[in-house]
């Protein structure tokens, strides 16, 4: 019997189909829709305008997460199928070739020629194609592109980050609200419409008008000081 019978292997590449589009959904929800929080709750929102906020963003971010996934890995997906048409194609019109190619890519991981040519009519005698698949195109069960799966776990692993800064708001309302207007205050709204129209004041009676309560005037451009000169 063999070891492989008797031990079974895990190996955690048998993940990396859908892990990437977890972690990547993840992270996207934590950070999306705790900055979405923080800008409504700075906007002095009440909890209700908050939570609101924070779900619809939730909701549109795992949509828009499933369906950029979804795009994303079916052209990777189109590309693959796309190469294995190729192959086929090549292996119906010209097998001594394709035969010798196998062959080269043994040879380049450090077998013998004659070794090397065994083994490829060997693999293919089983199954061209897939030799050809997963040895020269670097095509697998393991690496195939699932578009499915990649979008469904993008829009899981997005809800479940962006359920977090929902869950502070609904524990400790308060505190998010105190914090965020706390580090925002220095760039609160009225604070900002406020200098910008006594700046826009300014520009428009000829000085710059500063907090401080200086005026500063203006030089007069050329074409003015010309026009000055005339009679």
């Amino acid at each position: 019997m063999s070891r492989l019978r008797l031990h079974a292997e895990k190996h955690l590449v048998d993940r990396i189909g859908w892990l990437r589009a977890a972690v990547l959904g993840a992270n996207d929800g934590i950070v999306s829709t705790a900055s979405l929080i923080v800008g409504v709750a700075a906007a002095t929102a009440t909890r209700n305008d908050v939570l609101i906020a924070g779900v619809a963003g939730l909701v549109a971010g795992a949509m828009s997460m499933a369906a950029g996934e979804y795009v994303s890995v079916s052209s990777q997906s189109d590309t693959e199928r796309t190469d294995i048409t190729r192959e086929t194609k090549e292996l119906s019109d010209n097998v001594e070739f394709e035969l010798d190619e196998l062959a080269d890519v043994y040879v380049t991981r450090g077998a013998d020629r004659e070794l090397a040519l065994q083994v490829a009519a060997q693999m293919m005698a089983k199954d061209a194609l897939t030799a050809h698949a997963r040895d020269e195109l670097g095509i697998s069960e393991i690496t195939t592109a699932r578009p499915v799966q990649a979008a469904l776990t993008s829009a899981a692993t997005f809800s479940l980050g962006a359920a977090m800064p929902l869950l502070m708001v609904v524990v400790a309302p308060e505190v998010v609200t105190r914090t965020t207007r706390s580090c925002f205050s220095p760039f609160d709204i009225d604070t900002l419409s406020a200098l910008m129209t006594r700046r826009r004041e300014a520009w428009a009676s000829g000085g710059d008008h500063w907090p401080q309560g200086r005026v500063y005037r203006r030089r007069p451009s050329a074409s003015r000081r010309g026009s000055a000169k005339l009679p």
